[in-house]
């Protein structure tokens, strides 16, 4: 994998070179350069900041430097590949990621994503945030694909930190960067819920011992404990992240990961064949759309998935616009439609909008009868101005206080 830096303080990203990172540089299995932003300014001052237009408090990143930084990045790291770099293929252009607190939320399924691609690139901003134009530049102008990203929700001084988190969390996951890839399997978030206790010798220490089951050597009793152990240390500490439990408890309901993408998928392309028949058409994004897409969603909506006795059987997903809460891809397996797991998932998908939320939104197809009365019953209603895609109904429901 190859990870290109652009910032003002290159010397903050020095922890790259330590530990399991900084040894797979050294073995060859990340070829990481950082590069400074100011080297491509044109005044004595090396300037790279100026007043906004508009006014306002702050700096902002002139849109010059950055430019001229990325153009450098491509054209050096294909001069280096030499002729047998493939443009059309589009291997040789890097994914560019903008650390931003108004970006897509960083996460474990994302880190896996972008382990798998062959070169990233992250700008690291400051001030007030980089000029607009040099995303328009990237796009446009160089082809590339580009997303702003956030550690979470809160602000930093500049993109260094969270470059240096989210390099950590990707690299580690590349083939070989650790030593024992089975360490990678039972950590927190790669199911959904945190990781249980570890304990090393002594076996006792200070007063406090290790728990029996342990050294029992009964390894059924141990993935006993260790599961009931991450659901309570998940409840204790990321309820939000518990699966939820609907009438007798035989259905749960959790967020979905990237390991329940491929099911996602084929529940999706099941559910949406029905909505082609009754409106006539295949021009559904839930049909069109590819997997690769699907996964990326989990990333910009919170997306459940309900499961009975393991199998998927239904999912919805929402999305936060402003003071609206969009409801959408709500499905249920087609041989369990018309039980009331529609209505759970609607109600649940409902319960979870945050303070600030004032109204509920979602479509469906004009010819969808059975969901037109289906949200109708729930409350929802044709909505004042309409989106005016064609064939589609919006439908909007006043949230209650």
């Amino acid at each position: 994998m190859r990870i290109d830096v652009v910032s003002i303080f290159p010397d903050y990203l020095a922890p790259l070179d330590l530990s399991l990172i900084g040894k797979a540089r050294e073995d060859g299995l990340l070829d990481l350069a950082v590069h400074d932003l100011r080297d491509f300014t044109h005044d004595r001052h090396r300037t790279v900041d100026d007043t906004p237009y508009g006014g306002g408090a702050g700096m902002e990143m002139k849109a010059q430097p950055w430019t001229e930084a990325l153009d450098h990045v491509l054209a050096t790291r294909r001069a280096a590949a030499g002729a047998a770099a493939d443009e059309a293929s589009g291997v040789e252009r890097p994914h560019l990621i903008v650390p931003g607190p108004g970006g897509v939320p960083f996460s474990q399924s994302l880190a896996h994503d972008l382990a798998a691609e062959p070169w990233l690139a992250f700008a690291c901003g400051r001030y007030e945030g980089i000029d607009e134009r040099v995303y328009e530049h990237a796009l446009d102008d160089l082809g590339l694909r580009v997303s702003v990203v956030s550690l979470g929700d809160y602000v930093l001084n500049g993109g260094e930190v969270a470059v240096l988190a989210m390099v950590e969390a990707v690299a580690r996951l590349v083939p070989g960067v650790v030593g024992n890839a089975e360490s990678l399997v039972e950590e927190s978030h790669e199911d959904g819920l945190l990781e249980y206790p570890i304990y090393t010798k002594p076996r006792e220490w200070e007063g406090r011992e290790v728990p029996p089951v342990l050294l029992s050597g009964n390894h059924a009793a141990i993935a006993r404990w260790r599961h009931e152990q991450r659901l309570a240390r998940t409840a204790a500490r990321r309820p939000d992240l518990l699966p939820v439990s609907h009438g007798d408890g035989e259905i749960e309901l959790r967020l979905a990961t990237a390991g329940d993408v491929p099911e996602l998928f084929t529940l999706v392309r099941a559910c949406w064949v029905q909505e082609a028949v009754a409106n006539r058409t295949l021009a559904i994004p839930a049909l069109t759309e590819g997997i690769d897409t699907l996964r990326a969603s989990l990333d910009t909506t919170r997306t459940w998935v309900a499961r009975r006795g393991g199998r998927l059987i239904g999912s919805v997903r929402t999305e936060e616009r402003g003071s609206e809460l969009f409801i959408g891809r709500l499905c249920v397996a087609p041989d369990l439609q018309g039980r009331g797991l529609g209505r759970m998932l609607l109600e649940h998908a409902e319960g979870t909008a945050v303070s600030g939320i004032r109204t509920l939104s979602l479509m469906t197809g004009a010819g969808s009868a059975d969901n037109l009365r289906f949200y109708k019953k729930a409350g929802y209603r044709p909505a004042r101005v309409p989106s005016g895609v064609p064939g589609v109904v919006d439908l909007v429901k006043r949230r209650r206080a």
